[in-house]
């Protein structure tokens, strides 16, 4: 790669493969997990939220990246400190104590994609930023590998999936993570030793970014795409469910190989479109993934909840990735790892949270009844009706984002290049 020796390639490529291996391979079984445990669904609910509580404190970490210590130190500390609440998690079935376990663990975690954003695009341009990070999207199939074994019963007839293995995983593979760390690029803070605020303690001057309105406005938008995003994030493993899919992990684990090939064809559509436009792509397989759903069930073509699964590569590469690719050419050197940081706690954090509980509520409004699914009384839903309603709102921000977006970095990027 340009600008970038490949040892460097090689050890950043490295560090996202596990960064990301190390939360699917313990997060995707949870669920079952806690069924098992007998976890009540109030816990239940606080326990799958974690993942966006996580995101809560991401600026004021990424903060210390940015101000007073190298990123990769930091980094190593995170990871360190998710290896040990991991493995004491994994000794845990008192749910208070797991859920307390597990919000620490998620607290040190989410801030990690932020800062290991930070230190790829340190340290390679930023348009070739996807190729380092579709290693994070092999990582997360890799732990697909991780679920065809765990559906194998181990002696005495328990499947891994029941049982705490995958969160030992999990603990492990931060471990390691810490390990590789080591070896990482020094990343120094840029703003070590300018003054600071309350605002720059806090993790917030990236917050100064929402000056400008056509930032302003990529925020706003994002936060408001994890409500269609989060609801088959989050809720598709319970409408495969509902149809009588089974291996629905592995189905769905579709998705993250499309994404892996699409994150390669990212930055060639960053040069050619610009980042306004590859994140309208984006947003424009959101709305085809509902449509595909929406059309399977009422034109009985169950074969489209495939084309659903498959676009998922293009949304998170598109939208997410290109959006990530922005922020980073939008935000001065010096807030860098905070605006990172802010982008997961607006779509990760917020937007998540929000979504999480509003896709909850739109389920149970149509919540119809209940009947046998492969001989398991299971509760039916009107999906027709949600996924009409997700197509509009699909609908509503692309064309939102067509009309009130307008990208200024693309075309910086590209004088200078001339120049």
């Amino acid at each position: 790669m340009e600008g970038m020796p490949w040892n460097v390639r090689i050890r950043l490529s490295v560090m996202m493969f596990l960064q990301y291996m190390m939360f699917a391979v313990f997060w995707v079984p949870l669920s079952r997990y806690l069924e098992q445990l007998g976890v009540n669904k109030l816990y239940t609910a606080l326990i799958m939220s974690t993942m966006p509580l996580g995101c809560l404190i991401a600026p004021v970490v990424c903060m210390i990246a940015d101000r007073h210590f190298s990123s990769q130190k930091v980094l190593i500390v995170l990871n360190v400190a998710c290896a040990g609440l991991l493995f004491l998690a994994a000794g845990q079935t008192n749910p208070p104590v797991l859920f307390t376990l597990l919000l620490l663990g998620t607290l040190c975690y989410m801030p990690t994609w932020g800062i290991t954003n930070g230190i790829a695009m340190t340290h390679s341009p930023s348009e070739k930023f996807p190729q380092i990070r579709v290693f994070g999207s092999i990582g997360w199939v890799a732990s697909a590998v991780f679920g065809l074994v765990a559906s194998l019963e181990l002696f005495g007839g328990r499947v891994i999936e029941d049982t705490a293995i995958p969160l030992y995983c999990g603990a492990g593979t931060a471990l390691v993570a810490a390990m590789i760390n080591l070896t990482l690029p020094d990343t120094p803070p840029p703003a070590k030793g300018k003054e600071s605020s309350v605002v720059d303690a806090l993790g917030l001057r990236a917050l100064t970014l929402l000056k400008d309105p056509k930032f302003a406005m990529f925020i706003v938008i994002s936060m408001l795409v994890m409500i269609p995003f989060t609801m088959y994030f989050s809720f598709g493993s319970r409408f495969f469910g509902s149809q009588g899919y089974d291996q629905i992990t592995a189905r769905m684990n579709l998705g993250q190989v499309s994404e892996m090939l699409v994150m390669l064809l990212v930055p060639m559509a960053l040069l050619r479109l610009g980042a306004k436009w590859t994140m309208a792509l984006g947003l424009a397989a959101l709305l085809v993934r509902y449509v595909a759903f929406w059309a399977g069930g009422a034109c009985g073509l169950p074969g489209l909840y495939y084309v659903a699964i498959l676009v998922h590569g293009v949304i998170y590469g598109c939208f997410f990735v290109g959006g990530q690719v922005y922020v980073d050419k939008k935000a001065p050197p010096e807030i860098r790892a905070q605006a990172q940081g802010l982008i997961v706690l607006i779509c990760f954090g917020v937007g998540m949270l929000v979504a999480t509980f509003f896709n909850a509520w739109l389920i149970d409004v149509y919540t119809t009844g209940e009947a046998m699914i492969k001989g398991v009384m299971e509760k039916t839903y009107n999906w027709d009706m949600i996924w009409i309603i997700m197509v509009a709102m699909s609908a509503v921000l692309l064309g939102v984002f067509c009309v009130f977006f307008w990208d200024d970095v693309s075309k910086k990027s590209k004088a200078q290049a001339d120049v």
